[in-house]
Formats: C-alpha cells, sequence, structure tokens
C-alpha cells in the first residue's frame, strides 16, 4: 500500500517565498510550518508568498491553522495578501467556509512556475508539542470566523481540559 505521506516543499526566489504542501498534511508537520512560519517572519527581501496546495490531497485542520499563522507571520512585512493557489474544488471550498479568501487571494494557478523547490526536514514533536500546536492552530481559526468558532470549540475545550490535567494547577 503506498501512503501519501505529507511533503512540505520550499523555495524563495527573488523576494517571492513558495510553500508546496503535497499529499496528506497533517498534524504531524505543524511543527515544521511552525518554524517556517517563524522564520518567515525574520526573511530580509520577502515581498509575497505563495502557499501552493495543488498536490495536497488532504490538509488537516491542524495544518490550516498553521498555514493561517504563516499567513498572519507575514502580513506586515509584504505588500499584497499572501496567495494560496488551489485547483481542487472541494479544497477551495473548504478553505473558503473556513474564512481564508479574507486573510488570502486564492488563485488555480500561480503566476509563474517557480524554481526547483526543496524538501523542508520534518522537525518531530513530541506529544505535549502536538497537543500544544493543535490547540494554538484551532484558536487560530476559531478566530477566523464563525464558522470555525462553532465547529472547534468542542476540540478546543476538550484539549484545554487535558492541558489542566496535565499541569495539575491549584
Amino acid at each position: 500500500m503506498i501512503t501519501n505521506e505529507g511533503r512540505v516543499k520550499a523555495a524563495f526566489d527573488s523576494g517571492v517565498f513558495v510553500l508546496k504542501l503535497c499529499g496528506d498534511v497533517r498534524l504531524t508537520l505543524c511543527a515544521t510550518l511552525d518554524s517556517q512560519a517563524q522564520q518567515l517572519a525574520r526573511t530580509p527581501g520577502l515581498q509575497s508568498l505563495i502557499i501552493d496546495l495543488r498536490e495536497a490531497t488532504n490538509v488537516d485542520s491542524t495544518a490550516l491553522g498553521f498555514l493561517a499563522k504563516v499567513a498572519m507571520a507575514v502580513k506586515d512585512h509584504i505588500l499584497y495578501k499572501p496567495t494560496i493557489v488551489v485547483d481542487n474544488p472541494d479544497v477551495q471550498r473548504m478553505l473558503e467556509v473556513m474564512g481564508f479568501a479574507q486573510f488570502f487571494a486564492m488563485v488555480k494557478a500561480p503566476l509563474t512556475e517557480t524554481c526547483e523547490l526543496c524538501d523542508l526536514p520534518e522537525i518531530p514533536a513530541d506529544m505535549e508539542e502536538m497537543r500544544q500546536r493543535i490547540l494554538e492552530a484551532h484558536r487560530i481559526l476559531m478566530r477566523m470566523n464563525e464558522h470555525n468558532r462553532e465547529e472547534f470549540q468542542p476540540l478546543v475545550e476538550m484539549l484545554e481540559a487535558q492541558e489542566t490535567s496535565h499541569s495539575h494547577k491549584d
């Protein structure tokens, strides 16, 4: 059985940063996306950001939360809204419902194909880091619109409850 393992690729070319998500992009890649968001916010000469989802077969909500985080990390550094390249109508609908259209320009094809993209190494995360990231991602999504707030409220509350049981606050 071939697993459609999720991968994140990236390229930075004359001010344009391209982040390409391939395959089944799940929370396991969030540490990678998170470090990318932080790195991008410090990248000198960054002019625009393109997130290419054409080869993504699935993007889970945690990964979407981190895509939103990437966009928010760069919004003060770039002139135009970040662009999402998406040609799958189901993925596009999901992004629109989740409020991504207010943060991103959505296009079916990029203006230019970029140079070679390199695979970003997957950054491993332990269970606790993973839970923190899932929580952060869904809090970001909940701030984006009412639909997400209703959708993810139960998950966030559950994760927050786990948080208090882990830390034994008194």
